[in-house]
Parts: structure tokens; C-alpha cells; sequence
């Protein structure tokens, strides 16, 4: 292992830990790996990332996330046992007087797909927005052919509040928009539960 890796693994102080990730806050040094997934086209299928991003624009990206009275709040998925950022996911569009926020979430290294990570990242997300940040609701838009996110979202308990027809245009066809909700009342409520 390279001293530069290491130096790494020594800086990924988790801001939320998880069974098997822990959200960590964005690091300038991993703008390449951001950078990698935003232009891998089937990363970004269905993350409304149409357009090429430069290197610049991510770095940019994240030193604007890290500024001010937070509208978006990012974190590295950081998986415990390789040692290793595999994504990227928090709140976005957050309005601190209706107390609602947009969730998202990607998982970047595809040998990561279909492991449960996502639904991990996600509950700690919403536990962020609700216990932490005192959302009273967080929503996602999903379309319709990302079935990993849509079900990720059902098994959390996300109500899928409708639908955009016709709402994106993905290698020659046009796509529907679900649109899910999940209210403070519900998670903790949904968090009791499974206790």
C-alpha cells in the first residue's frame, strides 16, 4: 500500500457510521473518482448527468458543497471493510423553512451493485435528515427503468407519491419520472418498528 493510500485510510473520519459504510464528509482528493462516475455512462444513465463534466467543474462542485448555509449536503460512501470510497449520496435542494430535501445517492464502483450498500447509505441518509437535520419530509425523483433505486426506496418505506410521464430522454427513448416521499413521522415510526 502506497504512503499516499495510507494517508488516506488515516483521514476518513466517518461523520455517521454504518454497519458496513460510513458517510464521510467529501474530500477534494476524490474528485477523480467523482469525476470517473459523472461521465461513465452507465453510472449516470439515470442520474440526470446528460452533459460531460471536467475535472474542474467536479472540483468546483465540492468546494462549493463545503461553503456556507448548506443546500446540499454530500458524503462519500465509505466501505469499512475494503478500505475504499465506492460513491456518493446525501440531501440536496434543502429548504430549511418547509424543512424538506431531495435524497440521493449513487454508488460509483459497480462491483458494489446489488449488495444492499445503497439501502445501507440511504437509511443513514434519512436518519441524518430527520434525527440531525429536522426534516419533516425528504423525497426522491427515481425513473422508471432505475428498478435498484425505485425498490431501494420501497423497502425503506418511501410512498410513491406519482408520476412524470415522458420525464427523461435515455438512448432513444423517453422514460417516467416515480416521485417518492417519506415523512419524519413515518421513518421513526418505520424505525420503532424494527426495533
Amino acid at each position: 500500500m502506497s504512503e499516499k493510500e495510507n494517508e488516506e485510510k488515516k483521514e476518513r473520519v466517518p461523520f455517521i457510521k454504518g454497519e458496513r459504510i460510513d458517510l464521510v464528509p467529501m474530500s477534494k482528493e476524490n474528485a477523480k473518482l467523482r469525476y470517473k462516475w459523472v461521465n461513465d455512462q452507465s453510472v449516470r444513465i439515470y442520474s440526470r448527468n446528460e452533459v460531460p463534466h471536467t475535472l474542474e467543474e467536479i472540483k468546483k462542485w465540492s468546494e462549493r458543497s463545503q461553503e456556507g448555509v448548506k443546500e446540499h449536503i454530500g458524503f462519500e460512501l465509505w466501505h469499512k471493510k475494503d478500505q475504499k470510497t465506492i460513491g456518493n449520496g446525501g440531501l440536496s435542494r434543502i429548504d430549511y423553512i418547509a424543512r424538506k430535501a431531495n435524497a440521493w445517492m449513487v454508488i460509483g464502483e459497480k462491483d458494489y451493485w446489488s449488495e444492499g450498500l445503497g439501502t445501507e447509505a440511504m437509511k443513514l441518509i434519512l436518519d441524518y435528515a430527520f434525527k440531525e437535520v429536522n426534516l419533516h419530509k425528504v423525497y426522491a425523483g427515481i425513473f422508471e427503468p432505475n428498478i435498484g433505486s425505485w425498490s431501494c426506496a420501497q423497502k425503506l418505506g418511501f410512498k410513491l407519491e406519482g408520476r412524470l410521464k415522458n420525464a427523461i430522454y435515455v438512448n432513444g427513448k423517453y422514460h417516467d419520472a416515480r416521485k417518492y416521499a417519506m415523512f419524519k413521522k413515518d421513518w421513526l415510526r418505520i424505525q420503532n418498528s424494527d426495533m
